[in-house]
């Protein structure tokens, strides 16, 4: 998580000169109270700069190896916006408030350097994470010829510890990443993996929105072949009679399925069910009347896909 520094002594473009304005912004944030000559500084040179593209409709992620300390990574899943996280190999970094900047390669001095915020710097693996805004600014001073740069206090002493992400064979890879972008599904399977189609009292219709839902589940199955089984759950509220709620459950539970099927979900994968008002998932009437589709794939425990489970994993009675 990025938090920016509003303080009245901040340029309104937020860029200052090199590496003095470098200096001037971890005083005045308090994370070091000189940038001395041992500052360890990490980043990849002229011989060593490489950028790896891993694409599929699934994910797109550019990585980057920092020599010494780990790896940057630009990683964008399909149905969200892209992230970018820094791993570290060994915990140098002391957890706190970091900074990130976009600054001038060392050959290019008198560069101004844009300041992106303040940073998390946290003791999991992924020691920084920041989201699309952030990301995107690294990227575009990647393509300008510029370094996203990371700093925060060494774990065990004073000094700084600065990561840099070079920008030498960062262009060509951007442009396989770019289209990889492109391709890339509507969602993903956590979005989708529990899904729940809402109904009007005594509805079975379907709305535009469930509809959308519908054909991305079946975009999702269909590059998925891993996806072994979909649960197809009707369910009731408990206004009517035993006998009518269901009826509604299982009209409901066939009028999703029939859509699947029309989109191109195969019939053999799909398993219908129908509960009537047999697992309520609140006193809320309007939260009963629903279908719920759940994906099973290989390897997924078995056990967690009952029909007195909602869709989002809670018990529902």
């Amino acid at each position: 998580m990025v938090r920016h520094d509003c303080s009245t002594d901040t340029p309104a473009n937020n860029r200052l000169p090199g590496r003095k304005a470098l200096l001037a912004l971890l005083v005045a944030g308090g994370l070091v109270a000189s940038l001395p000559t041992g500052a360890r500084s990490f980043g990849a040179g002229l011989e060593n700069s490489e950028w790896y593209l891993s694409e599929s409709v699934f994910d797109c992620t550019l990585t980057h190896d920092v020599p010494g300390y780990g790896r940057a990574v630009f990683r964008h899943r399909a149905g969200e916006d892209l992230g970018f996280y820094l791993e570290a190999d060994l915990p140098l970094m002391r957890p706190g408030r970091g900074l990130l900047v976009v600054e001038a390669p060392s050959w290019r001095p008198g560069e101004p350097t844009q300041r992106l915020g303040y940073v998390d710097v946290s003791d999991d693996r992924k020691v920084v994470e920041v989201g699309q805004r952030e990301a995107m600014a690294m990227m575009e001073g990647l393509l300008s010829g510029m370094a996203p740069t990371v700093t925060r206090q060494a774990r065990y002493q004073g000094d700084p510890v600065r990561v840099r992400l070079s920008n030498i064979n960062f262009r060509s890879e951007f442009d396989g990443y770019r289209r990889c972008v492109t391709g890339l599904l509507p969602v993903n399977y956590e979005q989708i993996q529990r899904s729940r189609i809402p109904f009007a009292s005594g509805s079975t219709s379907l709305s535009d929105r469930d509809r959308q839902l519908l054909r991305n589940i079946a975009t999702y199955v269909a590059a998925d072949p891993s996806i072994t089984r979909m649960f197809v759950d009707g369910h009731s509220d408990s206004m009517g009679s035993r006998i009518q709620n269901r009826a509604l459950s299982e009209e409901r539970a066939q009028v999703v399925a029939d859509y699947l099927m029309e989109v191109g979900v195969p019939e053999d994968l799909i398993v219908i069910r129908s509960h009537a008002d047999q697992y309520p998932v609140s006193g809320n009437p309007a939260d009963n009347r629903r279908t719920n589709i759940r994906l099973e794939r290989e390897g997924d425990n078995q056990g967690v896909q009952r029909a007195d489970r909602d869709a989002f994993g809670g018990a529902s009675g």
